[in-house]
């Protein structure tokens, strides 16, 4: 195909295309060729990994995807049950052609805190779906998705990045369920939003103070939009039925018309990169205060209520390209940034400057390829996760850097602030998101084109709350535990 090495470019730090379905057995035989010495290494990690999973995790479910996914979030959480919650899950299904590029809405069953057995947990198939995840509905994406963003006000709103200049919003519960067959018509999105003069692929972000959307192309640019007068009232009632995206027409089966879906232009448009946008994000407290960062290596930082300019330019945040970069919810202060040079660096905004002088206050380097994902824990201030193409999901906590306590417990050869490595997936994690409903646990998604010719894998965890409890939680608990045993053992049996 002449197209192919093209396609091959643009996803090489994010994920591909996958091959015809001919073509991934003869790729995978290949591989497994070709890595015969590191295959191996790769197998060995992850045999021992799934020995560990009855120590290390609480719950974890491993289901196996058809078509790579480039994208996983959490939606709303549905039903409360006694031993499981019900939520919502948005991913993505990366097709090569046979059939369409979807954006799949799930259901998941998430296993409440110790309620799963031990011995359970790793007993999974990594070729089999789980039971604990069901699709529920399939959209008709036009063209593949490579990233999916939720509306925090209500998050049946969600928006979409795909190989185009523009962005995608849907109103999911009421976008009709579709069929995906070759030749079938795309559904149409709710709303298109238009600025870009480039593609934008990656870059997006959704505000949690205001229905405000944000995004990054390789047009250079950062592009705001509000969708305020676009959405009902019924957008801030999360348990309202029907749609709660204003139509001009009732929303049809599919329509490839751009022209039937309405268009919104932006609010404002934003120069100062000199490369592709690759991220975005929003100050949690501000709709008017954003950041981003791209492949000029570059951390911007944007006020609109003062114009168009860079507030605050970071001209060489890391050593390469800037893949990621997130905001404390927490702290307004603190920003997060991952990059191709495999670091995660934590910045203070009260120490950068106009004039592009700034160092990070942490560096944070346990990857060993490029980091493709960063984002900060919904429920403990000090901790964040980063996914890499090592194939890892680490988890840090920036308040253990340099402690006793974290000298102590970890090992020589850790970095510091690492206190959790989730090594279940076996390629590339290229996104993975905490779950805000439910603490302590994430869904991740791999990439796994590379090790087995196609497909990919989500995974959704939570590991023991023995790792990230206070070690005087757990010492207490361990004393009862140990009294309890003691006077199970003490008392006299009945004849």
């Amino acid at each position: 195909m002449e197209s192919q090495p093209q396609i091959v470019k643009k996803k090489e730090t994010r994920g591909r295309k996958p091959k015809p379905k001919e073509e991934k057995k003869e790729e995978a035989v290949k591989a497994k060729e070709g890595k015969k010495a590191q295959q191996p290494s790769i197998d060995d990690k992850y045999t021992q990994w799934k020995s560990l999973v009855p120590v290390l995790y609480d719950w974890l479910a491993n289901h196996n995807l058809v078509w790579p996914s480039l994208s996983c979030r959490w939606g709303p959480q549905l039903e409360q049950a006694t031993y499981k919650n019900r939520q919502r899950l948005y991913l993505s299904e990366q097709t090569d052609g046979s059939v369409p590029n979807t954006l799949v809405i799930a259901n998941c069953e998430v296993v409440k805190p110790r309620v799963a057995a031990a011995e359970h947990i790793s007993q999974f198939n990594e070729e089999a779906r789980s039971p604990f995840v069901k699709k529920y509905k399939t959209i008709i994406h036009p063209g593949e998705v490579n990233r999916i963003r939720e509306l925090p006000q209500n998050s049946k709103i969600v928006a979409t990045h795909t190989d185009s200049p523009d962005v995608l919003i849907w109103d999911v519960e009421a976008q009709p369920n579709r069929h995906a067959v070759l030749g079938a018509t795309n559904s149409r999105p709710d709303l298109i939003l238009t600025g870009h003069q480039d593609n934008a692929e990656f870059a997006l972000a959704m505000c949690r103070t205001e229905p405000y959307v944000l995004s990054g192309g390789k047009d250079k640019s950062v592009v705001l939009w509000s969708i305020q007068d676009h959405i009902s009232t019924a957008a801030t009632s999360p348990g309202s039925g029907g749609s709660i995206i204003k139509q001009n027409t009732k929303p049809g089966e599919g329509n490839d018309k751009a022209a039937d879906s309405p268009s919104v232009g932006p609010r404002g448009i934003y120069l100062g990169h000199e490369e592709t946008v690759e991220d975005v994000t929003f100050c949690p407290s501000s709709a008017q205060e954003f950041c981003s960062v791209g492949d000029d290596s570059c951390l911007i930082l944007w006020d609109a209520r003062v114009g168009s300019s860079p507030a605050v330019k970071v001209e060489k945040a890391h050593n390469a390209d800037l893949h990621c970069v997130d905001w404390n919810p927490h702290d307004d202060n603190l920003i997060l940034t991952g990059s191709a040079d495999n670091s995660v660096r934590m910045f203070d905004r009260r120490s950068l400057t106009s004039n592009g002088v700034g160092s990070p206050i942490y560096k944070f380097e346990g990857h060993k390829a490029a980091v493709l994902c960063v984002q900060w824990s919904p429920d403990k201030s000090s901790v964040f996760g980063s996914s890499a193409e090592d194939g890892l999901l680490n988890i840090w906590d920036y308040e253990k850097v340099g402690k006793k306590v974290e000298r102590a417990t970890r090992s020589p050869s850790s970095p510091p602030g690492l206190f959790f490595q989730h090594a279940g997936h076996r390629d590339k994690v290229v996104d993975f998101h905490w779950n805000a409903s439910d603490p302590w646990t994430i869904v991740s998604v791999s990439d796994d084109c590379d090790t087995t010719g196609g497909g990919g894998t989500l995974q959704i965890w939570r590991m023991s709350d023995l790792i990230y409890r206070p070690e005087e939680e757990v010492l207490a608990e361990l004393e009862k535990f140990k009294s309890h045993v003691v006077a199970c053992a003490s008392k006299p049996r009945e004849s």
